[in-house]
C-alpha cells in the first residue's frame, strides 16, 4: 500500500511535525510505501497562475511531481494547523494546484465530477487552541470542507477526520495520548498486508 502524507505547519518542531512522523513510522513499520511531504520545507508555491489554472500540463516541476504521487497512493493524510476555522493558505493552495481536474476528478458529458483518485482513505489531522466546546459552539467547517469539496469529489470513499485541541495548553501527557491515538488510527485505517 502506497500512503501520501502531507504535512502544512511552516514551524519546524511543532506538534504537527510529531503527528506527521508517528504517521510517517507506524506506515513503514506496517510495511507500507511513504511518500512524505512537508510543504513549507521544499517550499512549495501554493500559487495558480492564469495560465496554469486551465491548462493540461503542469507549470510548475514540484506540483507536478505531487499530483503524479497523488494519483498512485492507496490513502491520503493530510495534517495541519486549525487556523481561524480554515488550513493554512500554503496548503490551500497546494490543494487548488495538486487536487486539479484531470487529475483528481474530471467532468463528464452531463457537466458531472467524477473522482479519478484510487485512494481509499483520507485521512485529516488538525491542531488548534479553541476548545473542541467551542468548536461546537460556532461549528468546525474543516471537516466538511474536506469531505465534501476535496475527499468526495476525488472519489475518495472514506474519509477520517481527528482534531486536536487545546494544543497551547496541553500537557506532555495528553501530547502523548494524542500520538498514541494517531499511531491506533493510522494501524486502522492503513493495516499490514
Amino acid at each position: 500500500m502506497k500512503v501520501m502524507v502531507i504535512l502544512g505547519h511552516p514551524q519546524p518542531g511543532s506538534f504537527n511535525h510529531a503527528l506527521a512522523d508517528t504517521v510517517v513510522e507506524t506506515a513503514q513499520e506496517l510495511g507500507h510505501s511513504v511518500v512524505f511531504h512537508d510543504l513549507y520545507q521544499e517550499g512549495f508555491n501554493p500559487l495558480m497562475s492564469a495560465e496554469e489554472q486551465h491548462a493540461p500540463v503542469f507549470a510548475d516541476p514540484l506540483a507536478e511531481q505531487h499530483a503524479r504521487e497523488l494519483t498512485g497512493t492507496d490513502g491520503l493524510v493530510i495534517i495541519h494547523p486549525n487556523w481561524f476555522s480554515q488550513a493554512p493558505a500554503m496548503l490551500k493552495g497546494w490543494v487548488d494546484r495538486v487536487f486539479r481536474a484531470r487529475v483528481a476528478f474530471r467532468f463528464n458529458e452531463q457537466g458531472r465530477v467524477e473522482g479519478l483518485l484510487k485512494a481509499k482513505v483520507g485521512m485529516v489531522i488538525t491542531t488548534a487552541n479553541a476548545p473542541l466546546s467551542r468548536e461546537a459552539e460556532i461549528g468546525d467547517p474543516l471537516p466538511t470542507l474536506w469531505r465534501e469539496t476535496v475527499f468526495k469529489p476525488s472519489g475518495v470513499p472514506t474519509f477520517v477526520y481527528l482534531p486536536l485541541t487545546p494544543i497551547v495548553v496541553s500537557t506532555l501527557t495528553q501530547r502523548q495520548a494524542w500520538l498514541a491515538h494517531v499511531r491506533e488510527l493510522t494501524k486502522q485505517h492503513f493495516p499490514a498486508r
